[in-house]
């Protein structure tokens, strides 16, 4: 029993859940490049990208990790003996419900770059309000 475990943890972590992560990646630079958001505006869309980023790398070391565990527990009597992986399942845990939580809230805060455009928009268009494609934030981020 533990043998079909350990190979179908393999299987589905080297052809579902490491393609997926690298997949959500590449969707959510293509999706910031392509939104209003953008991809350098926002505090909260780098961030997030940023902790994608670090996820899917710790994600794939652990892949190796996991392989080497199903190996492990397809030659050994008791795989109970072996380590676990709970630590990087719920630090990935986490992650993931911080990147929702940055979607979901939005937090302001505007880069240099994005105060730089919103400031060129307003300039272009006469406006001094904010748009809503803008973020109501209208002096730049303090240096440091």
């Amino acid at each position: 029993m533990f043998h079909s475990f350990g190979t179908a943890q393999a299987v589905i972590v080297r052809y579902a859940i490491v393609p997926l992560a690298l997949a959500s990646v590449l969707i959510g630079t293509v999706n910031a490049l392509g939104t209003r958001w953008g991809l350098f505006r926002h505090y909260w869309v780098l961030v997030k990208l940023l902790l994608t980023v670090f996820a899917a790398t710790i994600l794939l070391i652990e892949a190796q990790t996991v392989s080497h565990l199903a190996r492990e527990a397809a030659a050994s009597a008791d795989p109970r003996a072996l380590p676990g992986t709970l630590l990087h399942s719920v630090g990935g845990l986490m992650v993931l419900l911080l990147t929702v939580v940055l979607s979901v809230f939005k937090p302001q805060g505007v880069t240099r770059y994005g105060w730089r455009r919103q400031n060129e928009h307003q300039r272009r268009t006469g406006s001094t309000r904010p748009t809503a494609a803008t973020s109501c934030t209208t002096e730049p981020p303090a240096a440091g």
